[in-house]
Parts: structure tokens; sequence; C-alpha cells
């Protein structure tokens, strides 16, 4: 900065080419930082945007825009049969070695569909609300160590933790893009509908190509579930904060379902940010903590779930993962299965209850002999 002072105070034209020769972009960025004032410019939750209704700029297209191509039914039957063998295997490689259950270790989640909500009945004659969620077709796409966690540009996350790329739902590779195929690659699975990524330990990893089922929980555990809310549209202060909304009549001119006043006299005679006004409702991300596990068919994969307020409408997807409550902790003597249940090695029953749920295929009269 030195250097350009004497520029202006008059120097001769050689003096001036000679002294910004010497000179270098950083030596002015920094000269400029230690002259601008400090200041930090803080943002209101309510001024940032919450939700997005277009998908990032980066991320591929998943289905390309079909046209008729006239393919006679051999070639068609013949190209489906490539798919088939060619899909045939998920699993490229030879299983990872399985780690083992420590204290505060991170497993993988599921992606499931919600499906509806259906009523159940404790043993004690309780009646409660469950939602079912279906786990369909999940499989492990991709491993992310630690090291590529703390260099990601997106959700970089440090510490000793890494990642697993799970998706759900297959669909035809003829409809996928080839951008799209390319992330499943690696896993040798068909292209999924949906894809998600958990944040576990580097202990929990699994293969990609590893299928994951219901039984990756129990009955009795309490997990989290994420999901966004159902998309409402525009509505005003009454539908979506739940304003009374002024009287109807005695004075009142169309203005029944107004918000009223929104700012105040003297040095406040502003609109305050976070104010409750009228605007977007719904499409939230919402997660749902410590919710029950009652019943869990491992043919069909479905989970029922205490409650009805699983964010998102019937057939939406959801992220089901381990409760991260302090009261709901997986203790080291009843832990889940670790990485996950493998149901292709291991027997398993079709249906698992909770002990407090009442079974209807349970006898519950009982005759005593004289």
């Amino acid at each position: 900065m030195a250097a350009l002072r004497r520029i202006a105070g008059g120097v001769s034209i050689n003096e001036v080419t000679a002294t910004l020769r010497t000179l270098t972009i950083n030596d002015v960025n920094n000269s400029l930082s230690r002259q601008l004032p400090s200041s930090t410019q803080a943002r209101w939750m309510s001024r940032m945007k919450r939700r997005h209704t277009m998908p990032p700029f980066w991320l591929p297209k998943i289905t390309r825009t079909m046209y008729p191509e006239n393919i006679t039914p051999e070639n068609q039957a013949f190209v489906s049969e490539v798919i088939a063998n060619q899909y045939s295997s998920p699993l490229k490689s030879d299983p990872w070695e399985r780690g083992q259950w420590t204290e505060k270790v991170r497993r993988c989640g599921v992606i499931a569909r919600k499906i509806g909500i259906y009523p159940m009945w404790k043993k004690d004659g309780t009646r409660l609300l469950t939602t079912l969620l279906q786990v369909s077709d999940n499989h492990v796409i991709k491993y992310i160590p630690p090291e590529e966690m703390a260099t990601s540009y997106f959700n970089k996350r440090t510490g000793n933790v890494a990642g697993l790329v799970v998706g759900a739902d297959s669909i035809d590779p003829r409809e996928a893009t080839k951008e799209f195929q390319s992330l499943f690659v690696e896993s040798g699975v068909l292209p999924k509908r949906k894809v998600s990524k958990f944040v576990i330990s580097p202990s929990a990893k699994l293969a990609p190509g590893t299928p994951l089922y219901a039984s990756h929980f129990r009955p009795g555990d309490y997990v989290d579930i994420l999901g966004i809310t159902i998309d409402r549209g525009f509505q005003g202060v009454m539908k979506r904060w739940g304003f009374k909304g002024l009287p109807a009549s005695h004075g009142v001119t169309k203005a029944h379902r107004a918000g009223g006043n929104i700012g105040g006299g003297g040095e406040k005679g502003r609109v305050w940010p976070g104010t409750k006004m009228p605007g977007h409702m719904g499409r939230n991300r919402r997660i749902l903590r410590g919710v029950k596990i009652w019943r869990i068919n491992t043919r069909h994969n479905v989970i029922w779930v205490s409650g009805p307020a699983v964010p998102g409408s019937v057939g939406s997807y959801v992220n089901i993962y381990d409760c991260s409550l302090p009261t709901r902790k997986i203790n080291a003597e009843n832990h889940p299965p670790f990485p996950t249940f493998f149901q292709d090695e291991e027997d398993i029953e079709e249906e698992l209850y909770d002990a407090d749920l009442h079974v209807f295929s349970d006898k519950s009269v009982t005759f005593a002999e004289k």
C-alpha cells in the first residue's frame, strides 16, 4: 500500500512501472483487508431459504426422455435377458470384515416408504396408532472413508466418521440417464429411485451391493425418522400459524382471516425478523425422534412404528436410523445386529412382535380341566 501512495505522490513513469511489476495480487488484497473494517453479518433463520422446490444443480438427472425406438419383441426380450444377467449378482466382491459393536458406535440406516396408518392393541387393552414403513429393495451403493468425508465439498464432516450411500427401489436402467447410472457401477446394482447418505462409524462399514432389510432393527427398539413434510403451498396465518383471526362481525370488513398488526411504534417501528406472516407452508425436513418399533414383518420388510406423526404423505420416502436421544441409548447387553442383520445367512421368523403387543393369532382364552 505504501508503494501505491508513492505512485500517487508524483513520480516518473519508469518508477511507476517498476513499482507495479513488484506488486502482486496477494499484496494488494492483504493491504486492502487490513484497512477494511471487520464486520460480521448476522442472519436470522426466517430470512434463510429452508426449502428447495428444485433439485440442486450438481445432482444428475435421474430419468431420460423415452422415444419410440420401434424395437421388435425378440430384441426387447434379448435386452431384458442381458440386463437380468448383468445385474443378477449385486455383491461383486467378497464381504468385508465385520466390525465389533462398541459404545457410541453409529450404524447405517435404511430408506423406507410410508404406506399407511394402522391401529394395534397392547396386552392391557390400550389402543394405539402405528405407521407402516416398508424397507423396499435397499442396497449399499458406496462406502465413503473418513479421509474422503473430511475433504468433501458437500456435507463436510470432521472426526473419525465415514459414510454409506444407500439406494432404494430399483428402476429400469434403460430409463435412467448415463450420468445417473455411473453412480452404481461400483456396487453392481440396478439404478435406484431414491438415494441417501448415512454418517456411520468406520467399524460399521458395509461392502457395496450388500442388501439391507427390515430386520436391521428389532421390535422394541427406538429409532429416529427423517422425512419431508407435506407441501401445503402458500397459506395464510390462520392455517400456517394457527391464528384465531379477526371477529366475524362488529366492524370487521373483508379482513376476517387477516393477521392484524405486524409492527410496533417508536424505535421498533418496523417488521421484526421472524414475524409470523403468510408464506410457504410445508416441505420442510423434520426428524421424529424416539419412535418405538412395535412389529416387523421380515417377508415383506414392513416396520410398524408408534404414532401417526411420521413426516410426509403416503408413498413418500423416509430415513430410519438408530435413536440419538440420551434416554434411549443402546447398551452393550442388548445392542442391535452389527453392522446389520444378514438375512440371507441366518434364519428369522416372519412375524416379530414387541413383548407388550397383543398378538391376535395367540390364544386369549384358556379353559381349565375339571
